[in-house]
């Protein structure tokens, strides 16, 4: 008679549950080879841990009903302004030979046009900006939209909502909508109640709780920037509603942002995008909004706006900046608080420099996410190896997502060069086809180069052998960060 202990049950409970739980990963039909294997040497590791983990966040889903309805959202309310507009004065604007490649991805991948007519003002500072904001909330005559990852109940967010509720009481509808997990202080805030008391339109989008864990992935967030005032001024960026101090993680303060104020066009995509993710969040469908008059501005430039998320276009970014990186001829720089891309983002970045291309990016030193930052570091090597010029900022947390290119093309948004805005999270990023606007953003970049170190090459070898372990044992499971 075979008798089984205690121990002999949770050893073959503990193999089945592998077994089973590598096989899952395995049949994953969108995950990549490296995103598997991370996986599967976390379930394998420390199996129960791993399992729950896989099961909470391990895949893509919005959930059934949530999925389906953004679709049809999709398909009643597509991004593109020609859609909605007919004005024989707008027209698809062909770019330069240099940059066709990338406009064709974001046309053929990420299904956005280049679209001209526009201006913009650069924003470099976070105070400027909310300044800026809360004075054209302030002259606003019809509505205010406003999209923010994070929304803090600080003197930014106040100034913001005190804006709001000053509109409100002069007849404009003003619509607040903010990310359930980013702004959940701000949700349960005192601003907050006040503002829904008052008559500003609150929501937030994707809800989280428990029960919603058992059917979709939880932390797939809205991690969109954007505001439409008058259906007529717009803004995007990396900029959230918050002061540069940033209470949740003072310690990394002041937190380094660039975003930019437009008018044109491409304020009706913006507004589009805004419609989409507000429908989403409720009932009110404001499609109608999209086909008022818009404004083409004669000496205006081109741009082309990328709307990426979990349900539509999630990988158009990735092949997006994987075109655009060989495309650059003589200089590419990049900012991002957040770098760790997918094997074949990086790839990318590694040839441009290997090529000749003169190739920066720029980093923080203090990063609030030891993870990432061990996540990056890890990385070092081979990127110094292939010439690529590394920089760790220490003025701050810098926040800004901005690429430029051969000082001819300029990228900027809400999108980090992570796994998680490249395939997970709702972004949106802009091109400009403006040698003029992408040598005043290059000029910002260098601004922050100026306040940072240049990494040498020899440094990844001086650092100890427990950070060394500790950053590539991060590295390996960089691919589900």
């Amino acid at each position: 008679m075979i008798v089984f202990t205690w121990p002999a049950l949770l050893f073959v409970g503990e193999l089945l549950l592998k077994v089973v739980m590598i096989m899952v990963v395995l049949l994953h039909r969108k995950k990549t080879s490296s995103t598997k294997l991370a996986w599967i040497m976390l379930i394998i590791l420390i199996p129960l841990v791993g399992t729950v983990m896989y099961l909470l966040v391990g895949t893509t889903g919005l959930g059934y009903i949530r999925r389906k309805r953004h679709r049809d959202i999709l398909a009643k309310i597509p991004q593109s302004v020609f859609s909605h507009v007919s004005d024989s004065n707008l027209k698809v604007v062909r770019v330069s030979p240099l940059h066709h490649s990338i406009s064709y991805i974001g046309e053929t991948v990420g299904g956005s046009y280049v679209i001209g007519g526009n201006r913009a003002a650069l924003f470099g500072d976070s105070q400027k900006m909310i300044d800026s904001l809360a004075n054209d909330i302030d002259k606003s005559t019809k509505q205010c939209h406003i999209l923010s990852y994070i929304m803090l109940d600080d003197k930014a967010g106040q100034k913001i909502s005190h804006s709001l509720i000053q509109a409100v009481d002069r007849g404009v509808v003003c619509r607040l909508l903010v990310d359930a997990i980013g702004s959940r202080e701000f949700l349960q805030s005192q601003t907050c109640k006040d503002l829904k008391r008052q008559g500003v339109h609150v929501n937030s989008a994707l809800p989280a709780n428990l029960l919603r864990a058992v059917f979709e992935r939880l932390d797939l967030r809205n991690h969109r920037k954007i505001a439409v005032i008058d259906n007529s001024v717009g803004y995007m960026g990396s900029q959230n509603i918050a002061e540069p101090s940033f209470a949740k993680k003072s310690k990394y303060a002041p937190w380094i942002d660039a975003s930019v104020r437009l008018t044109g066009p491409a304020v009706r995509e913006l507004q589009a995008i805004f419609t989409q993710d507000w429908c989403m969040a409720g009932e009110e469908n404001l499609a109608s909004l999209l086909a008022e008059p818009i404004e083409i501005h004669e000496d205006g430039f081109p741009v082309q706006l990328l709307a990426t998320g979990p349900n539509s276009n999630n990988q158009a970014l990735a092949q997006l900046l994987q075109t655009a990186f060989f495309s650059a001829q003589e200089e590419l720089v990049i900012t991002t608080p957040y770098f760790s891309p997918d094997i074949s983002t990086e790839s990318a970045l590694l040839i441009t420099a290997q090529r000749g291309v003169e190739t920066h990016l720029v980093v923080p030193r203090n990063n609030d996410s030891k993870l990432f930052a061990a996540a990056s570091r890890s990385r070092y090597s081979r990127l110094l190896d292939a010439g690529v010029h590394i920089h760790e900022f220490h003025g701050g947390m810098l926040h800004s997502k901005t690429i430029t290119i051969d000082r001819t093309l300029a990228l900027i948004g809400s999108a980090n060069l992570d796994r998680r805005s490249l395939e997970l999270n709702f972004e949106v990023s802009m091109l400009i086809y403006d040698t003029d606007f992408a040598s005043e953003l290059r000029f910002l970049q260098t601004s922050y180069m100026e306040h940072a170190t240049l990494v040498g090459q020899h440094t990844p070898s001086q650092w100890s052998i427990s950070q060394r372990l500790w950053q590539n044992a991060v590295g390996l499971i960089a691919p589900i960060l």
